[in-house]
């Protein structure tokens, strides 16, 4: 029998991503078979999935969370936002089709089966399934035709916890708000609430639960400190870079333009967890700093687009006096396909058919191609010679004559170019920097010497305090909660039925 549970949030950004995944980790901890679940995301921060095609970022981590293989059908629908009114749509990992937001909104009936089959196969097995919703439920203009709150709570059986963010003020009228304004069947849904990001002494707060429950009749399942392990999680949505904006000084500044449809951004991760490394997110109207010895220009979901965002804000201008310096360069994904002479979409694959100057600085160009690479990969530097194990998702083929010096041999085969004077290097391969040897290798050539910690055992400890920080401070005697969850047969069909939480150990 599989037990599920959801989070929603009163708004974005309140933290719904960490606590699924602390959940996950706790329940994992305690003997059960968990897995993630989130119906619809939408994100330009993706991962290929063990069984291949697309996911979103934050499922992999829960999955890797739960400790359990991660699944296209544990994020069956993944909006790629390519324009200010438009996503490529991925389904159950392959590209679907593309649609404006209106349009979206017709289709979303129709994709609702692909999440309730997504939802079986992930329940099958499983003891538990928790499920990550997406914006608001309060986003009452959506509510015709939802499948990522209240339209999938409601179809699968599903009850929710409401998360409200006390960092961000206004908890209490969101969540008495959110309340008035569902309608009865939605509000049944809902067995309680969750208060994140709380600084300072929790009782400050005693009389805000007392407010809420008068107002809403809900039960608190617990009020969450700022969790500061969180930070060494890999972050999925792009208002976070506003936080990372600025690094801690250090003895090597690395530079990032944040481009408007910026892809796989925790690719930087790695760099950012390291003592010595000042990382420094450059918004649009501001310049890359003089004092940076490495620019890394991350993914894109649109090149040509943010190719000609790039050069809006000057930054054309301050790399090319960042090389005058004798500075470093490395391209990521789109971010290499900028670093070429020119970028071909002759067929309108990024929007419509369009031809622009790269930025010149490797010997090469990129035609974009409708076959799409989505794979998990293994590779070695050709700098370094260290292995490297990351993914490729990318569309277009580049060719030229620095191609000659492939950066890596993925999977066999030549990849990437570096220029003649080895200071710009560009590959395809997302989670480079990943790679302890390598990193190791590539801060050594700063002159930072010093043994590199392992980034894939830091996470793994990250999600070990965040179950732990959970365990202590959301109230497992709360029988509201989970004698709100359901069980049904294995794969989802069938009778649902009251499930007793003592019986899971979450009493």
């Amino acid at each position: 029998m599989t037990r599920a549970i959801m989070l929603q949030g009163t708004g974005s950004d309140v933290g719904k991503t960490v606590l699924v995944a602390g959940l996950c980790r706790l329940a994992t901890n305690r003997g059960l078979t968990v897995r993630p679940f989130k119906p619809q995301n939408m994100s330009n921060n993706a991962a290929v999935a063990d069984d291949g095609g697309e996911i979103g970022r934050a499922q992999w981590l829960q999955s890797l969370a739960a400790r359990t293989p991660s699944s296209v059908h544990m994020n069956p629908i993944l909006l790629k936002p390519q324009s200010e009114n438009g996503s490529q749509i991925v389904v159950q990992g392959k590209v679907w089709g593309q649609a404006k937001g209106r349009d979206y909104q017709r289709l979303k009936p129709q994709l609702l089966e692909y999440v309730l089959s997504s939802f079986a196969t992930v329940s099958e097995g499983a003891d538990l399934v928790i499920v990550e919703g997406a914006g608001s439920p309060a986003e009452i203009n959506l509510r015709p035709g939802d499948i990522a709150n209240m339209g999938f709570a409601t179809r699968a059986g599903v009850p929710v916890v409401l998360v409200g963010d006390i960092d961000r003020g206004g908890v209490i009228a969101s969540l008495v708000g959110t309340h008035a304004i569902l309608d009865e069947r939605d509000r049944g849904m809902i067995a309680g609430y969750i208060i994140n990001k709380f600084r300072g002494d929790v009782s400050l707060f005693d009389d805000g639960i007392s407010a809420i429950g008068r107002y809403t009749g809900w039960p608190c399942f617990g009020v969450v400190p700022w969790l500061k392990a969180a930070g060494g999680l890999p972050a999925e949505d792009s208002v976070v870079l506003e936080k990372l904006a600025r690094g801690k000084p250090a003895a090597l500044k690395v530079a990032v333009p944040v481009l408007p449809r910026i892809a796989n951004f925790d690719d930087l991760d790695p760099l950012r967890a390291e003592e010595d490394v000042e990382l420094v997110f450059v918004k649009a109207g501001d310049r890359l700093p003089d004092d940076a010895a490495l620019v890394v220009l991350p993914g894109s979901k649109s090149t040509i687009s943010d190719l000609a965002d790039f050069r809006a804000a000057g930054w054309d201008r301050d790399l090319a006096a960042h090389m005058r310096r004798g500075g470093r360069v490395i391209g990521i994904c789109g971010g290499y396909q900028m670093l070429g002479r020119k970028v071909h979409d002759p067929l309108g694959i990024e929007g419509s058919a369009a031809e622009t100057d790269g930025l010149g600085l490797l010997d090469v160009e990129t035609v974009m191609a409708p076959e799409k690479v989505v794979r998990n990969s293994r590779a070695v530097s050709a700098e370094y010679g260290t292995p490297l194990s990351g993914y490729q998702i990318h569309l277009g083929v580049t060719e030229g004559a620095d191609c000659d010096r492939p950066s890596a041999q993925i999977d066999g085969l030549p990849d990437g170019a570096i220029s003649t004077d080895g200071r710009v290097m560009g590959t395809y391969l997302h989670g480079l920097f990943s790679s302890d040897s390598y990193r190791a290798r590539l801060l050594e050539s700063f002159g930072l010497a010093g043994e590199r910690k392992s980034y894939a055992e830091s996470v793994d400890r990250a999600l070990d305090d965040v179950a732990a920080e959970l365990e202590r401070h959301l109230d497992r005697d709360c029988s509201g909660c989970w004698a709100r969850f359901r069980q049904r047969p294995r794969g989802g069909g069938g009778p649902v039925l009251p499930y007793n939480g003592a019986a899971y150990g979450f009493r």
